[in-house]
C-alpha cells in the first residue's frame, strides 16, 4: 500500500514535472510528459512507488477520455473503418521491419530485439508476450531500453507535425466536431434523471464494468492470448457510456469539468508510475549494451510513425488530428494521446485513437510471437 512518503515522491514528481513541462523551446513542450522525464531521473537515482498508483492513473485517464470522447467515436469509427484498421496493422507491421532490420544490423540477441520493439511501441501486453515466446529476461532489457523514447518520440512527433504543416488548429477541430445524439433542445424536452452530480457515480460505474471487461481473454493463434487490459477496458466501456448517455431517462455522463480534472490527474500519475519503473537501471543498461540501441529503438519508433503519417494522409485523405490520432493509437501511446489533447483543445482526438488501438493491441503481441518463432 503507498505509505505518506510515496505520496510525497508522487507529487513532487508530478510537481516538478510541470515546471520542466511549461518550459518552450521554439513553440515545443513537453507539457505533462516533463513529468516521464522527472521521473526517469527519480528511478535511475533508486526511488520507487507502488504500482498500484501507475495503474489507478491508467485507468482514471482512459475512463475519463472515453467518457468525453464517447459521443462521437462510433459514428467517427463508422466512417473511416477502413483507415483505422489498416493503420493500427501498418504500424505493427513497420515495427516489426525495423526490429529485424536492428537485429541484423546490429547482431544482438532476438528476445533482447523483441523486448525493444514492444518497448519502442510502449506496449506492455507486447512485453508480456516478448517474454512468453522467448523465455528470455533479455526481453525486459530490451523494453528498458526502448521504452524512454518510445514514450517522447510520439510525444514530440504530434507536437511537432502540425507545426510542420503550419495547421489551423480551429479548422482542424472543426472537421473532427460531430453534432450530439440529440439536440439541446430535444435534451430539455426530455431532461435525464440524474443520480448524482458530481459525475463520480458514473465514472465508478464505468471503471467496475471497464476493469471486468480488462479481464476477458481470447485466445491467439500460436498459443498465445490476448485481452484489452486495463487499457483498452475501462476506454470501451467509457466509450459506450459516454455514446449513450443514459440507460433510459437515468443520465450516464458527468460533467465536462470533472472529466477534464479526472483526465489529467490520471495522466500525470500514470506518467509518474511508468518513468520511475523505466528509470530503474536505464543507465546501467546503456552502458552494458551501448548506444547503438538506444538508436535503434529510436529507429523502431519514428519509422511507422513517420511511414503511416504519410500514407493517412496522402492516400487515405485522414483529417490531421484524425491522423495523428490513429498514430498514437497504433503504437498504443497512452502519454502521446494526452499530449494531442492538449495541442488541440480538444478531446475528440480520443475518437481515432480509440479505434486504431485495439488493432494495434492484438498485432503488437501476434508480432512478438511471430518473431520470437523466426528469428
Amino acid at each position: 500500500m503507498p505509505t505518506l512518503s510515496d505520496m510525497m515522491i508522487m507529487f513532487l514528481i508530478i510537481a516538478l514535472g510541470y515546471l520542466l513541462g511549461s518550459i518552450k523551446i521554439k513553440g515545443l513542450s513537453l507539457g505533462s510528459s516533463g513529468v516521464l522525464i522527472v521521473a526517469l531521473i527519480f528511478g535511475h537515482f533508486g526511488y520507487a512507488v507502488p504500482g498500484v498508483l501507475r495503474n489507478l492513473g491508467l485507468i482514471a485517464f482512459v475512463t475519463a477520455v472515453g467518457l468525453i470522447a464517447g459521443p462521437v467515436f462510433f459514428r467517427n469509427f463508422k466512417k473511416k473503418a477502413f483507415a483505422y484498421i489498416l493503420i493500427g496493422i501498418l504500424v505493427i507491421l513497420l515495427g516489426i521491419v525495423a526490429t529485424v532490420v536492428s537485429l541484423k544490423v546490429l547482431d544482438i540477441p532476438t528476445p533482447l530485439a523483441i523486448g525493444m520493439f514492444a518497448g519502442a511501441l510502449t506496449s506492455t501486453p507486447g512485453l508480456a508476450a516478448a517474454i512468453e515466446a522467448t523465455g528470455s529476461d533479455l526481453a525486459s532489457v530490451g523494453y528498458g531500453i526502448a521504452y524512454p523514447f518510445g514514450v517522447l518520440g510520439v510525444v514530440l512527433f504530434v507536437q511537432l507535425l502540425p507545426k510542420l504543416v503550419h495547421a489551423n488548429m480551429e479548422e482542424e477541430v472543426a472537421k473532427i466536431t460531430l453534432p450530439p445524439l440529440e439536440t439541446a433542445e430535444e435534451q430539455k424536452k426530455n431532461p435525464l434523471f440524474v443520480l448524482e452530480r458530481s459525475g463520480f457515480l458514473t465514472i465508478s460505474l464505468a471503471i467496475i464494468l471497464g476493469l471486468v471487461v480488462a479481464d476477458i481473454t481470447i485466445p491467439l493463434p500460436g498459443g498465445g492470448t490476448f485481452s484489452l487490459g486495463t487499457s483498452g477496458g475501462p476506454l470501451l466501456v467509457g466509450l459506450l457510456f459516454g455514446h449513450f448517455g443514459k440507460i433510459g431517462r437515468v443520465a450516464l455522463n458527468a460533467p465536462t469539468p470533472t472529466l477534464e480534472v479526472m483526465r489529467e490527474f490520471g495522466l500525470v500519475t500514470f506518467l509518474m508510475g511508468a518513468g520511475i519503473n523505466a528509470g530503474a537501471g536505464f543507465v546501467d543498461v546503456l552502458k552494458e549494451h551501448g548506444i547503438g540501441l538506444f538508436l535503434a529503438g529510436a529507429f523502431i519508433t519514428l519509422l511507422p510513425m513517420v511511414v503511416c503519417f504519410i500514407i493517412a494522409r496522402k492516400w487515405l485523405k485522414l483529417d490531421l488530428l484524425n491522423n495523428l490520432g490513429a498514430i498514437c493509437g497504433g503504437m498504443t501511446s497512452t502519454p502521446a494521446l494526452g499530449s494531442l489533447i492538449t495541442v488541440s483543445g480538444s478531446d475528440n482526438v480520443a475518437a481515432s485513437y480509440a479505434a486504431t488501438y485495439p488493432v494495434a493491441l492484438i498485432f503488437v503481441v501476434l508480432g512478438a510471437q511471430f518473431m520470437a518463432l523466426l528469428f
